[in-house]
């Protein structure tokens, strides 16, 4: 018996071709199924979301901020902020940041109030906000602190013992100051960059004590947020890159707890189409 050729032998071992549109079909469905992963992952993770704020007692989740800027915007210090003999050189003073993104910044000072159930709250909403932190009242329990910045969080200055700034001797502001980024930079490792004066009371020594221990902006507020109210430094509604000034306080100060009050004031931003960025993202 003859062997079979090598060509018979080749077509007898080369895998069939499937037809052309057979081909096409099997390629279209790839896209299409990966969009509709994607599109199921999406309405997941919204249902999710949802899920969460309303077990915080929102109706709706909190806006999701776009990814941070890639260049920081050039920040100024405010017109009708600067200080007497000029401010060229010296930490910008401003109440908002220069962005077209639609989102504002919370900031909370202090540090009175110390409600393990708001940490809870920020960290599954995953809504970021800043901390201005005072030592007399934060000393009581460092370790809440350490908490925040666990959860992401930056720690910022928010003077020793909250005095009124331009009051005191060039020495004392000095020792408010510059002491409170010792403080900061012993309990949690890192010197703070932003500076916030307390009441939002600074001259110029103010500024270039600050600048002199490390500070490189002094953000202050465009918003301030109570349990039942807004109060607004110009219009009555959020504009963006607003900075929203609020507190570590609870039911000792307010008729409120920390959670309801966040709770609310994130009720606001969401209602008005802003989403909660982080500041140091921005600054």
């Amino acid at each position: 018996m003859r062997p079979a050729s090598n060509t018979a032998s080749k077509a007898a071992t080369k895998p069939a071709r499937p037809a052309a549109g057979a081909a096409a079909g099997a390629h279209a469905k790839r896209p299409a199924g990966a969009l509709a992963d994607y599109a199921s992952r999406l309405k997941a993770s919204a249902a999710a979301r949802l899920a969460t704020a309303k077990k915080w007692g929102l109706t709706a989740a909190p806006l999701v901020p776009p990814p941070p800027p890639t260049v920081k915007p050039r920040i100024t210090t405010r017109k009708g902020f600067g200080v007497k003999g000029g401010d060229a050189g010296l930490p910008p003073v401003f109440t908002r940041v220069p962005t077209k993104d639609k989102v504002v910044f919370i900031t909370i000072d202090d540090g009175s109030e110390k409600e393990p159930q708001f940490i809870k709250m920020m960290s599954e909403l995953h809504v970021p906000y800043s901390a201005f932190l005072t030592d007399y009242l934060i000393s009581d329990d460092y370790g809440y602190f350490t908490k925040v910045q666990a959860s992401g969080v930056t720690l910022n200055n928010h003077t020793l013992t909250h005095p009124y700034l331009p009051g005191l001797s060039h020495a004392k502001q000095e020792h408010e100051i510059c002491g409170q980024q010792d403080k900061l930079a012993k309990e949690y490792g890192k010197r703070p960059t932003l500076f916030r004066p307390s009441y939002g009371n600074y001259n110029r020594d103010t500024l270039s004590i600050a600048k002199s221990c490390g500070i490189k902006a002094v953000p202050l507020w465009e918003a301030e947020a109570f349990p039942t109210h807004m109060d607004w430094r110009d219009e009555a509604h959020f504009e963006p890159g607003d900075i929203i000034l609020t507190h570590f306080q609870g039911r000792s100060e307010w008729d409120a707890t920390m959670v309801e009050n966040i709770r609310n004031l994130l009720q606001r931003i969401t209602d008005q189409g802003y989403a909660v960025a982080r500041l140091e993202d921005y600054v």
